[in-house]
């Protein structure tokens, strides 16, 4: 089993950044892991918006691309999600998740509001 621990979440405005960090232990076989960030909003299902290899290769939602970026440390056993250029519907609670392993975090809030 991975213990997932995300951080980084808070309060941003409209066009602000935030980078949410996602913390996978203990598990040697993480740098092969594919690891994904969803999204929960009231009333709306849970969304993948964004996913990483472990090598790297990264894909993206529609709704963040151009916006988002993902990427790891293999070393540190993290991978992070920059968010630039926010906006409302950006708001809900993000969650990591290990496609190997199935594990969740129990996400972090991410309120974007002027």
């Amino acid at each position: 089993q991975v213990h997932i621990v995300e951080s980084g979440g808070g309060l941003a405005q409209p066009g602000g950044s935030l980078r949410l960090s996602c913390s996978a232990c203990c598990d040697s076989r993480f740098s092969f892991f594919d690891m994904r960030w969803y999204r929960e909003a009231p009333g709306v299902q849970r969304e993948l918006i964004a996913s990483i290899t472990g090598d790297g290769s990264a894909n993206y939602a529609a709704s963040v691309r151009g916006r988002f970026t993902i990427s790891r440390d293999n070393v540190k056993n993290t991978v992070y999600l920059q968010m630039n250029s926010l906006k409302r519907e950006d708001t809900g609670v993000y969650l990591c998740y290990a496609w190997n392993s199935g594990d969740w975090g129990q996400g972090t809030q991410v309120t974007v509001s002027s």
